[in-house]
C-alpha cells in the first residue's frame, strides 16, 4: 500500500540550491519512492539558533510503500552521504530532511514523531507545505495546513520568508 508522505528539506551551507536539488534527486532514487509534488524554494530566517546564515527550504510530496522508520533511515543515509554532520541542535547544516506527515499516521516514538513535532510553529515548513497541500488535515487534530498557517501568520506575521 502506498502512502502520501511530505518531507521538509533545508540547507544553509555551501551551494544551498544545489544541496536541495541533490537531495531531491537522491530521494527520487530510493526504491519504492515516487515524487508526486515539489514546492517552490523559500529563503528563510534560521529558527531556534538564529546566529547563522539564512536557509533555503522546500517541501516535497512523495508516494511510498516504505514504512515510516525505514523511510527515516533512507533519509538519514542521504544526509550522511551528502556530508551532514550533527554538531549542534538547530545549527548550520548542509542538508536537513524531515518527515512532516506520513499518510494518516500518528507516531510518537523516540526515533520518529509524526506529525513532525515543531512543524505547526515553523513558517519555513507551513508556507511551502501550504503551496502543495493547503487542504491537508493533520491526522491528530483534523486542522488543515491552511488553518494552521493562517493562525501562525496572524500571531507572528511573515517573519522573513521569501519565495525565490
Amino acid at each position: 500500500m502506498n502512502n502520501s508522505v511530505y518531507i521538509g528539506l533545508g540547507s544553509n551551507m555551501g551551494c544551498k540550491r544545489d544541496n536541495i536539488a541533490q537531495a531531491v534527486a537522491l530521494i527520487s532514487a530510493i526504491p519504492g519512492v515516487n515524487i508526486k509534488n515539489i514546492s517552490s524554494l523559500y529563503e528563510t530566517e534560521p529558527w531556534g539558533k538564529t546566529d547563522q546564515d539564512k536557509f533555503l527550504n522546500q517541501v516535497i510530496e512523495i508516494e511510498t510503500s516504505l514504512p515510516p522508520k525505514e523511510l527515516l533511515r533512507e533519509l538519514q543515509n542521504i544526509e550522511i552521504k551528502m556530508g551532514r554532520q550533527r554538531q549542534e541542535k538547530w545549527g548550520p547544516r548542509l542538508i536537513d530532511l524531515d518527515i512532516l506527515l506520513y499518510g494518516n499516521e500518528v507516531l510518537d516514538d523516540p526515533q520518529l514523531i509524526i506529525p513532525h513535532p515543531h512543524m505547526r510553529e515553523r513558517l519555513f515548513v507551513l508556507v511551502p507545505l501550504a503551496e502543495i497541500g493547503a487542504d491537508l488535515r493533520f491526522p491528530d487534530n483534523g486542522a488543515t495546513v491552511r488553518e494552521v498557517l493562517s493562525s501562525v501568520l496572524a500571531r507572528e506575521g511573515n517573519r522573513g520568508i521569501e519565495r525565490i
